[in-house]
């Protein structure tokens, strides 16, 4: 990875430490940077709705909590004069409001104007926010905040794999970038490649890219069949580094886009910034090119089948855990996360009945009801309430859950309560607000042991490395939700068609670099 840090700029930067302001050197002035940005993956095929309290938004110095590159002592942080605004991370979930975006939007508005002019402005996104009556929430987003802080700004983007980039964010972003991997190991490293991309830029003198080429690749694929684990999608990103190494380019990107969302720019992008006209066009068409070619060999990253057969496979399996993913409400993606459809067929199923049968571990599901049950019951107390559907009940109605109270925690950052009831021999972890359950702090802070449950269900596509490291086989099951796996079953009616593979007799597309003007042109 290009480095902030190469000599030259070392020497800059080393000078201002040591003669600061009591020498002629301190005319050598520090950029003025600016933090801002709202991170959401939002499904418009779920009824939910997320508002401001989503977003657990963080102002002022704050900000810098979100970015250990950025810690007081770090290259980055001395390099600049940094301005921390407004940045807010939801939890993936239904569309935003428009009441809840316009004052997130309007505060952070607010604060940039307080702490003008900047040389540069660090754009931390994801990419798949859905609000209310906006077709383009991330291009609104920023082209707002281009007529605040104008255009001679640098503004450096940083975004998810799985986020959309229209053509007006690409116009307003001078510098864009986004993650490698999928599952995300590597997005703390690209926000700081995002960063370290504008302080060159700036520290050097160099100013905004004169090229950034911008190509709509028609291909709308869901996250869990394009991880980076297998093929192809590893060796298709494998390709974007080395495009990064070629003399006059500074950054190249490759977007899967977010499938559960229906408008005109949910698709796949390719996006390559940098000085040489001909090195970006060609890296972008190349890479372009190379995603289209492998469109036809993507499969989801584990074996798939009905919630029945995921079950019967799960009771013949000498392997624990058995991990079955309810693909269809993952939190993560965008699901509402209380679909009770999945729960009820396991509670229905005779195997798990009776307090001696094979120990399931499901999680989650909310059920502010219950938590109030299982508080007045304890630990230990028998409790009857009703759990689940209060958001998303198009398959399944709330659940009647009867059962023995077996753990409750309080003060979970997402949850805010979390109880473990046993139906049968059914561990269901029961939450006041949703939550994902990722990591394996988060089932034995319950008394529970994953490692050696005989089948643990969660409500996720493909397993986040913890989850997939302490698998003893996995399987992902189709069950329904506002994140359905089979996006044949979606009706769309706002993306742009022909779009692979929902249109399969695609054979050729235009695939040529669009030249995006420079944001200072606007």
């Amino acid at each position: 990875m290009k480095s902030l840090l190469n000599k030259s700029l070392l020497l800059i930067l080393c000078a201002i430490l040591v003669y600061g302001c009591n020498s002629n050197i301190s005319k050598i002035k520090k950029p003025r940077i600016a933090i801002a940005g709202l991170a959401i993956e939002s499904s418009t095929f779920s009824p939910a709705r997320s508002g401001v309290d989503a977003f657990l938004a963080r102002e002022g110095k704050d900000v810098f909590k979100y970015y250990p590159f950025l810690s007081e002592e770090s290259e980055q942080r001395i390099a600049a004069d940094w301005v921390p605004t407004l940045r807010g991370h939801a939890l993936p979930g239904g569309m935003v409001t428009k009441k809840a975006y316009d004052s997130l939007v309007g505060k952070t508005l607010g604060l940039l104007e307080k702490g003008m002019p900047y040389d540069g402005l660090f754009f931390d996104i994801h990419g798949a926010m859905s609000v209310e009556g906006i077709e383009d929430p991330e291009g609104d987003f920023i082209a707002k905040i281009r007529a605040v802080i104008g255009t001679e700004t640098l503004i450096s983007t940083s975004m998810d794999l799985h986020g959309n980039v229209s053509e007006r964010l690409a116009r307003h972003s001078d510098l864009i970038t986004c993650y490698r991997m999928a599952p995300h190991e590597d997005a703390l490293e690209s926000k700081q490649r995002a960063v370290d991309n504008l302080l060159e830029r700036l520290i050097s003198g160099k100013g905004r890219p004169k090229f950034k080429a911008w190509i709509p690749v028609p291909i709308l694929l869901p996250g869990e069949k394009t991880s980076t684990r297998i093929e192809p999608g590893k060796s298709l990103y494998a390709k974007v580094q080395p495009e990064t190494e070629k003399e006059g380019v500074i950054d190249a990107a490759i977007w899967i886009g977010y499938a559960w969302a229906d408008e005109p720019r949910n698709r796949a992008v390719v996006m390559v910034t940098g000085d040489d006209k001909l090195a970006v066009t060609e890296s972008a068409e190349t890479l372009a090119q190379a995603f289209w070619d492998v469109r036809k060999q993507f499969e989801f990253v584990a074996p798939t089948a009905t919630l029945e057969k995921s079950i019967e496979l799960a009771l013949k399996s000498k392997k624990k855990p058995f991990i079955i993913s309810d693909m269809g409400d993952n939190p993560t993606a965008g699901g509402a996360g209380d679909v009770t459809w999945t729960l009820r067929e396991l509670i229905a199923n005779k195997a798990f009945q009776k307090k001696s049968g094979p120990t399931v571990i499901y999680a989650s599901i909310p059920g502010p009801e219950m938590i109030e049950a299982a508080l007045a019951a304890g630990v230990g107390g028998m409790v009857s309430a009703h759990v689940g559907a209060l958001v998303d009940n198009r398959f399944s109605p709330p659940i009647l859950l009867k059962g023995v109270v077996e753990a409750i925690n309080k003060g979970d950052v997402h949850a805010e309560i979390e109880a473990v009831v046993r139906v049968g021999s059914i561990k269901v972890i029961v939450t006041k607000k949703r939550k994902p359950y990722h990591h394996e702090k988060d089932f034995t802070q319950l008394g529970l042991s994953p490692r050696v449950a005989d089948v643990l269900v969660v409500k996720i596509g493909y397993l986040v490395p913890e989850l997939y490291d302490i698998r003893g086989d996995w399987i992902m099951a189709l069950t329904p939700g506002g994140v359905d796996q089979d996006l044949e079953r979606l009706e769309y009616k706002h993306i742009k068609r022909p779009m692979f593979p929902l249109d399969k007799d695609m054979d050729s597309v235009n695939l040529n670099a669009r030249l995006i003007p420079a944001s200072n042109t606007l």
